[in-house]
């Protein structure tokens, strides 16, 4: 036992590294979702005054709601924000919520990550020798599109490993576990809401 502690002990820095580039990008990125707003709303303003249009920005929209999902599902991961049906969990003894999340990860988000970063990339690279374009006319090209499913899966996939080594080490007592005292998003809303309710 006391090796397992001390391979978790050593991987432990290794994922604050990965914590922070995850988190680094993720804040990042989010800001497309409003680029997106922005692109859409300039499209639609476009399209009815001026009663003209564009594939390509279109399709432009499409692509940075691709990137902000796609590469923020580590930082969401990260933050313990993924969907799960939080008022089960929260029931529970929280030894069985980090057996739960242990075996989640490693049994279903481990190899779906690894599958999809395997059949991902032969996939962009087809699509990159080809240079694939949009099927509509003006549309911007497919393959960046397509090598956004490689990355973001190879990040979800190391962000996992992350995850793995500190609910391991949180489980062993190691570390504190920073989602303790969290509260899910539904548990903060339905407090606002009663909050509201009141003031009324």
């Amino acid at each position: 036992m006391g090796g397992l502690d001390g391979l978790l002990k050593s991987l432990l820095p290794a994922t604050r590294v990965v914590d922070t580039v995850t988190t680094w990008i993720g804040r990042r990125l989010a800001w497309l979702i409003l680029a997106a707003v922005i692109v859409s709303a300039a499209n639609a303003t476009v399209r009815k005054v001026f009663d003209t249009s564009s594939n390509a920005w279109l399709e432009l929209q499409w692509v940075l709601f691709s990137v902000v999902f796609l590469l923020c599902s580590p930082w969401t991961l990260l933050a313990n924000e993924h969907i799960r049906i939080d008022i089960v969990n929260n029931m529970l003894p929280k030894r069985l919520r980090d057996t739960i999340d242990l075996i989640g990860h490693t049994f279903f988000l481990l190899p779906l990550a690894i599958v999809l970063v395997v059949t991902g990339t032969p996939f962009f690279i087809v699509s990159f020798k080809q240079n694939e374009q949009s099927p509509n006319a003006g549309g911007l090209p497919q393959w960046p599109t397509k090598g956004l499913i490689m990355i973001a899966f190879a990040m979800l996939l190391i962000q996992c490993l992350s995850e793995l080594v500190k609910r391991i080490s949180i489980m062993r007592d190691l570390i504190p576990d920073p989602h303790a005292e969290q509260k899910s998003s539904l548990e903060t809303e339905a407090e606002e809401i009663i909050g509201a309710i009141e003031k009324h």
